[in-house]
Parts: C-alpha cells; structure tokens; sequence
C-alpha cells in the first residue's frame, strides 16, 4: 500500500466514524420525540432499546464470518448507507411495527458498520506501524459532540424528527459514498495456524479466533462499556435527583464527558507511541475509576461534573486500544486474517456491555442508593488492571512512533498483488 493510498484510507474511515458518531446521537439524543410520536408506552421503550444492540451484536457475529469471503471495505461500503438511511426510517414512519423495523434495520447495520470500521482501523494501524486508531475513535467523538448539538438545535427549535434528520442524512450519505471510494484494507488472507487465534474445525474450515485468547480483551470491552453506559444513561439522573442540581446543569455531565472523550483520545496516540498501549490503559483505567469515586462521594453538582469529566478522559482510550490489542494478537499468530475475526468477535462485548451497565446501575440505584450504585462500575473498571498485560504485545511495535508506514501494495479488493 503506497503512503498516498495509506492516507487516503486513513482520512476516509476518520469521516466513516464520524458519519457514524453524528448517526448514533442523533438517535439517542431524540428518544423521548421518538416515544412521542409513536406512542410508544414507558413499559415497551426498554424493549425497543435493548433490541438495537442485541440485533447489532448479532450482525456482528455474521460479519466475522461475511468478510472471510469479502473485504471489510465492502461490507462498510454498503452498512453506512444502510445505518444513515434506517435513521431517516425512524423519523419517516407513523406506525408502530415501522419505527420496529427502521430501529431493527439500524441495529443489524450498526453491527455490521462498527465491526468492519474497527477491522479497517486495526489493519491500518498495523500498515502504518503505529498507534492511530485512538484517532479514529476520536472522530467519532467528535460526530457524538455534533450529532447531539443538532439534536439539541431540533428539540430548541421544536423541528420534527423528519426536518431535523433529513438534513444530516443528505449531507453525510453522498459523503460517506464518495469517501468509501479511498477505503484501505490491510493484509488478507494466508494460512491458518494449528494453534492460536486461527483454528481448524471439521473439513480444514477456520473457525477465527479462539475465545479463550481474546477472554481478556473482551471482559476489558465490557468493564468499558458498562460504565459508558452508566455516564450516557444516569448522569442527568445522578445530577439532578442525588446531587440537587437544576434540570438545566443536569445536562452538562454528558456534554463534558463527550468533550473529554475526544480530547483524551485526540492525544491519546502520542501517549501510546511514547510510553506504550498498556500504560496508556493502565492510567486510563486508574482515572476512570477515581471519576465514578467522586461522583460517588460528591458533596454537589459541580464536583459531580468533575468526577463524569475525569471518566471521559479515563475511559476513551481503552475501546481503541482494546480493539487494537485483539488485531494484534491475531496477526502474531501468523494469520492476518484472523485479525478481522478478533475484532468481530471482540465488537459484540461492546453491547454486552451496553445492555448490562445501566439496567445493573438502575436496579441497584432503586433497591439500594444510587450513590452506592456507581461503586459498582467503578470495581468493574479497575478489574481492567487485571488483564493489562494483554496490551503489551503493542509496547514493541508502537513505543515511539517514528515508524514510516509499511509499504505493501494492495489491490482495491482487499488481496495483494
């Protein structure tokens, strides 16, 4: 892959994530207008929003096995789309069943769309040889910071779901289409290895990756996002009914953490390259869980804001560096396609996640404090300490970051030539 084609792709997937980023705020942001303008009762809601990452963590497992047969750009080429025009469903429809089949379409989308970006940043990083996929997920903060900005803009100025999606939607899907243009897949392909990531099962088929290796990784994936959830799903909440706080401030926890989160992630590869991936997570880790001990113990509102502003710094760097951990691993064992299989695979803990964080903080809020709650998260996060070891293997190949990109022609499909 020459230098040109590697900045080229490089550029493309920073906007595939960004696109992504506005597409997932923008949903989120305008739940309350969707439950209002379908009808859609307190008790059904729960079930609605759980079935987008169920559905997600199913297309991701069918894209692990999709990509041994296509390239991860192609499946990105064709998901973005996809998730971008579901969004514009959920705004389009008056019936009940059509806002489940548009939420339906995006969750298997989204699967599909987050695990073949991740596959394409992993790749991407090991061609240029360095730390960049902190980078990626930084631009996805910044579509989150933007996709809610625009949200709160349709709510203030009281725009239908429709107005305010439309837009977006006809500026970020011709982009996104075009950008897929300059999509960079990595190596591909090779042999499977007899023991490993890469396994043998049957008739010589592979199988992927082997969980026992990735177990580490993917309870990492999860500690994280359990406590993203708890930021995104209970910070207004915390703020407002423990700490006191006016309706208005209530909404300045998630707006920091946000900015924080992409501030982290923004520096966050030059900490990678000079002091290596597992003392980035390892510091990350020790941040996130001193920021949900002082929303714990906060006395009010702003030094609630400050323990959520120092859980986006904490946390933002262990997503990409988990992913890029499992690419890693994968290719050592000799088969750089079983890196694609990692990430899939690794990608469907970021639901779990998802689905267990606020439900496990709302239960334990309501039978016990919610004060005592967010301990809960916080011992979660700190068991990540206990598998940075799994982030070594990175020290070697990113520590520094003078590293020129590794040249390696590539053909538009993905296969060498």
């Amino acid at each position: 892959m020459t230098d040109a084609r590697l900045r080229h792709g490089r550029a493309s997937l920073a906007l595939s994530f960004f696109a992504q980023g506005v597409a997932f705020a923008l949903l989120v942001t305008r739940i309350p207008a969707i439950q209002d303008r379908y009808g859609i009762s307190d008790g059904l809601l729960p079930a609605f929003l759980a079935a987008v990452p169920v559905l997600a963590g199913v297309a991701s497992v069918v894209t692990e096995r999709l990509v041994r047969r296509v390239a991860p750009s192609v499946v990105l080429r064709w998901a973005q789309p996809v998730v971008l025009l579901a969004l514009l469903g959920v705004a389009a429809g008056d019936e009940l069943w059509q806002v489940a089949l548009a939420l339906g379409v995006f969750g298997l989308a989204v699967g599909a769309l987050d695990a073949s970006m991740n596959m394409l940043g992993v790749s991407l990083q090991r061609a240029y040889g360095r730390s960049i996929m902190l980078g990626f997920h930084a631009a996805y903060s910044l579509g989150g910071i933007a996709g809610a900005s625009l949200a709160w803009a349709g709510a203030h100025w009281h725009l239908s779901l429709l107005v305010s999606y439309l837009p977006v939607v006809g500026v970020l899907l011709p982009a996104a289409l075009i950008g897929s243009r300059w999509y960079a897949d990595g190596e591909r392909g090779g042999p499977v290895p007899a023991e490993g990531l890469g396994e043998a099962q049957g008739e010589g088929k592979q199988t992927g990756v082997a969980f026992k290796l990735l177990l580490p990784l993917c309870l990492v994936m999860t500690f994280a996002y359990i406590g993203d959830s708890t930021v995104s799903n209970w910070s207004a909440k915390y703020l407002q009914d423990v700490l006191g706080s006016s309706e208005e401030l209530a909404t300045v926890p998630y707006n920091a953490y946000m900015v924080t989160t992409l501030l982290g992630r923004a520096v966050g590869d030059l900490g990678v390259r000079r002091f290596g991936a597992a003392a980035v997570v390892r510091c990350g880790t020790g941040l996130a869980a001193a920021g949900f001990g002082v929303v714990a113990v906060a006395p009010g509102a702003w030094a609630g804001i400050l323990g959520f502003t120092m859980l986006g710094l904490g946390l933002c760097v262990i997503v990409p560096q988990t992913f890029a951990a499992a690419g890693r691993r994968a290719v050592e064992s000799g088969d750089p396609g079983a890196s694609d299989a990692a990430v899939a695979r690794l990608n469907v803990f970021n639901y779990v996640g998802f689905l267990i964080g606020s439900p496990l903080v709302g239960a334990l809020g309501d039978a016990w404090s919610y004060r005592w709650a967010m301990v809960v998260p916080m011992v979660l996060v700190l068991m990540t300490l206990r598998y940075t070891r799994s982030f070594d293997a990175q020290q070697a190949g990113y520590r520094g970051g003078h590293e020129r990109p590794r040249v390696v022609d590539v053909g538009r499909g993905g296969n060498e030539v």
